[in-house]
């Protein structure tokens, strides 16, 4: 194997080329390498030895340059899997298998063996992998799978899907911001001539190889992997992406921010309608002398409630303000893309966090099940249109999610009268009782399609649309 990025073995296979080389020429270079190992002459020379002209069957490539960046990689000793022959089948009878393998039907045995400084990029095996190193020296960087999220896989489809896409010499964590973490989750290990390491099947690892150093792996089928049953692959597939998406859902509405922004400014009402509803609101909260304070039923909330539906309600009031604005500025559009639940749709799934896009939800994650059910309640004895608006118009994916999620934790301290109680109250405000049902189930999905499309670019490499 002959590498166009100097020293750096990369997984894609555009950086790397299979060249013949007759191993009887390679082991000279190796020789010339040892005797003058920084001879410069020499160096040349033990190119001059690759490049020199051989016969048809034992040809070299004539692109050749540099010894440095050739690698004896994995050429097959035994091959199971693969009917070609094996190039290098004559070392077999002089490998004494290891007492850990004893009775493992063995993939593939395989070689490696490097001149000069030599490294391989992160990459996993399909196998379980016992490398040992015969001489020289190896330092070996492993990661468990499931730090594959941090580091950037290959796509699935593609020739070199095992093999991450950071760079290892100068990774661009501005195009691969989450790569900054893998050094965190990594354990490194040396091995030394005699030592053997045990790399389990799935896990990523990262080889650094000294001069002349020669290793030979085993490689053979998990139990997992050779007990199952092709039939059942996809229903496999579909079970691991399900438990991925909950495990991703669930860790971002866990490790989303708590905190809300302080809205401090009043809105000025719009219309005849929903100004009233927040000049009713606002005076409520600030006004002391009203007559009717103490049989308000805002009365009833927590100062933070009280606040978190004042910035509910304000939230309301301003995109009503923007759209009256827009309408009078600019003709209607028809086109579905100025439609703000696409706008929406299009802003979360750009790869930032859908909470810090959605100030519903931003609102609402802090607040108990119990807060929140009574503000609730609130707004439809008091300001039933923008209950209705906040939730058709302004409840984003992760919004929906939560709001949903608050509902379930609501469920489970309270009887199923309270439940239905509940229910039959706060969906009496829209007149489309389905279409608010629609516009929560829909904004679940939109979330859980994200957080899917997530999943299979971090675990996998892929990138998908929503199918329309």
């Amino acid at each position: 194997m002959m590498s166009s990025t100097g020293h750096v073995f990369y997984g894609d296979l555009r950086s790397h080329e299979r060249v013949l080389v007759p191993f009887s020429k390679f082991i000279q270079s190796c020789k010339y390498y040892l005797r003058y190992p920084s001879g410069a002459s020499e160096s040349s020379k033990a190119q001059e030895i690759l490049k020199e002209p051989t016969s048809s069957e034992e040809g070299c490539s004539s692109s050749l340059e540099s010894c440095d960046q050739v690698y004896l990689a994995q050429v097959s000793i035994l091959n199971a899997e693969n009917k070609e022959r094996c190039s290098l089948e004559i070392l077999k009878d002089d490998i004494q298998e290891p007492t850990f393998v004893k009775g493992k039907p063995f993939s593939s045995i395989n070689i490696w063996m490097n001149r000069a400084h030599l490294r391989s990029s992160t990459h996993y095996d399909p196998h379980h992998n016992l490398l040992c190193v015969v001489a020289g020296c190896k330092k070996v960087t492993l990661w468990p799978p499931s730090v594959s999220p941090y580091l950037y896989p290959m796509p699935v489809y593609g020739e070199a899907s095992n093999h991450s896409s950071v760079s290892i010499e100068e990774p661009d964590y501005s195009s691969y911001s989450r790569a900054r973490y893998m050094k965190s989750y990594s354990e490194r290990v040396t091995l030394n001539s005699g030592d053997a390491l045990f790399i389990p099947e799935g896990w990523y690892h990262q080889v650094d190889s000294d001069d002349l150093t020669i290793a030979i792996n085993f490689w053979w089928k998990s139990r997992i992997m050779a007990e199952m049953l092709e039939h059942m692959d996809a229903y496999y597939l579909r079970r691991i992406l399900s438990r991925l998406v909950d495990k991703e859902m669930n860790k971002m509405v866990q490790e989303s921010s708590l905190h809300r922004s302080d809205v401090s400014t009043v809105c000025q009402p719009t219309d005849e309608a929903s100004g009233s509803e927040q000049l009713t609101l606002h005076n409520q909260i600030t006004n002391s002398n009203l007559p009717d304070k103490k049989d308000s039923p805002l009365q009833t909330l927590e100062p933070s409630t009280l606040q978190a539906l004042y910035e509910l309600m304000s939230l309301v009031h301003n995109s009503v303000e923007m759209v009256s604005q827009n309408e009078i500025a600019e003709p209607p559009c028809q086109d579905a893309s100025c439609n703000p639940s696409n706008e929406r749709k299009r802003i979360a799934a750009d790869g930032s966090s859908l909470l810090e896009k959605d100030a519903v939800a931003k609102i609402i994650l802090p607040l108990e099940p119990l807060e929140l059910q009574s503000m609730l309640l609130v707004m439809v004895h008091t300001f039933p249109r923008t209950l209705e608006a906040l939730v058709l118009n302004m409840l984003g994916p992760i919004g929906a999610e939560i709001l949903t999620r608050k509902f379930d934790e609501m469920d489970q301290q309270a009887t199923k009268e309270q439940q239905s109680e509940f229910y039959k109250t706060f969906y009496s405000v829209f007149d489309d009782q389905y279409a608010a049902m629609d516009a929560l189930l829909n904004g679940k999905e939109l979330f859980s399609f994200q957080v899917f499309q997530s999943v299979l670019d971090q675990y996998i490499g892929v990138h998908v649309n929503r199918p329309k």
